[in-house]
C-alpha cells in the first residue's frame, strides 16, 4: 500500500472558532474510508483540509505524490452542487471543467480532452446525456454527471460528501456499484450519516464529532458510538421498509 495522504495533529476551523481538534489520519491507494458523525461535528471540515479548501490553525497535511498539481490529483463530488441549471451549458462542458486547474480564466481543449471526457461519461452509463443541456437533467443524473467531473482528471483519491442527497434509491444503488469498482484504481472517501447502506461497501470508518476516531473495520459496536458521540441511521430490510432506532425508556 501506498501513503497518499497524511494528516497529523490538525486543528482546524472558521473564523478563529476550533471545529477538529489534534485530528490524525493517513489514506492508502486502496482505501474505502467512510466518515460518520454528527451534523457540526466537523466531517465537511475535515473534507476542505483534505482538499486545501482551507489551512489548518496547527498541524500538518503531507501529500505523497510526485505530480506538480498535488491537490488535482484527488476528484471532489460536494454535498450540493451550486450549478445553476436555467445555465446554457451541456453536459459534456460540465465534465470538461473538471480538467481546468487552478484560476484560469481561459483554457482551450484537447481533441484527446473531449475523448477522455466522452469515454468518462460511458464508464459512469450516462453517455446518451452528452449534449443535454444541464436544465433537463434529473437530480441522479446531475450528480452523475459531477462524478464524471471529478473523474475526469484520472484522481488518485475520491471524496465524496453525502453524495446520495436528494436523489433516488436507483441512483444511490447504482453510485455504489460504480464505487466499489472505483476502488480498485483509487482510495475514496464518503461521507453519510446510513452506514447501513455503505457498509458492505466500505473498508474502514472514521467517527468525526470534533476530534477523529477510527476503526481499521467496517463494523463498529454501539458501545462505541455511544462512546463517541456518533450518532447515525441505520437502515434494515424487511416486509416493509422501516428504521431502526436506538432504544430509549418511553
Amino acid at each position: 500500500m501506498k501513503k497518499l495522504v497524511e494528516l497529523k495533529s490538525v486543528y482546524a476551523g472558521y473564523n478563529d472558532e476550533v471545529i477538529l481538534t489534534d485530528v490524525s489520519l493517513d489514506i492508502y491507494d486502496n482505501d474505502f474510508i467512510g466518515i460518520i458523525g454528527p451534523n457540526g461535528g466537523g466531517k465537511t471540515t475535515l473534507l476542505k483540509v483534505i482538499l486545501g479548501l482551507i489551512k489548518p490553525y496547527k498541524g500538518t497535511v503531507k501529500f505523497y505524490t510526485n505530480d506538480t498539481h498535488k491537490r488535482n490529483k484527488i476528484g471532489y463530488l460536494p454535498q450540493f452542487n451550486k450549478i445553476d441549471q436555467k445555465f446554457p451549458i451541456k453536459v459534456i462542458d460540465i465534465v470538461l471543467s473538471g480538467l481546468i486547474f487552478g484560476n484560469k480564466l481561459f483554457f482551450k481543449y484537447s481533441k484527446s480532452d473531449y475523448t477522455k471526457a466522452c469515454d468518462t461519461l460511458k464508464r459512469i452509463g450516462i453517455s446518451n446525456l452528452k449534449d443535454y443541456p444541464v436544465g433537463a437533467l434529473s437530480g441522479g443524473q446531475l450528480q452523475k454527471v459531477l462524478l464524471a467531473r471529478a473523474l475526469i482528471s484520472s484522481p488518485r483519491l475520491l471524496i465524496l460528501d453525502e453524495p446520495n442527497t436528494y436523489v433516488d434509491n436507483q441512483f444511490e444503488g447504482e453510485l455504489y456499484k460504480i464505487l466499489e469498482e472505483l476502488n480498485n484504481e483509487m482510495a475514496i472517501i464518503i461521507v453519510s450519516h446510513d452506514i447501513g447502506t455503505i457498509a458492505s461497501y466500505i473498508k474502514t470508518i472514521a467517527c468525526v464529532n470534533r476530534s477523529l476516531h477510527y476503526h481499521k473495520s467496517n463494523k463498529i459496536t454501539e458501545a462505541q458510538l455511544a462512546s463517541y458521540n456518533c450518532p447515525i441511521k441505520l437502515i434494515t430490510h424487511g416486509e416493509v421498509p422501516h428504521t431502526v432506532l436506538s432504544k430509549h425508556n418511553h
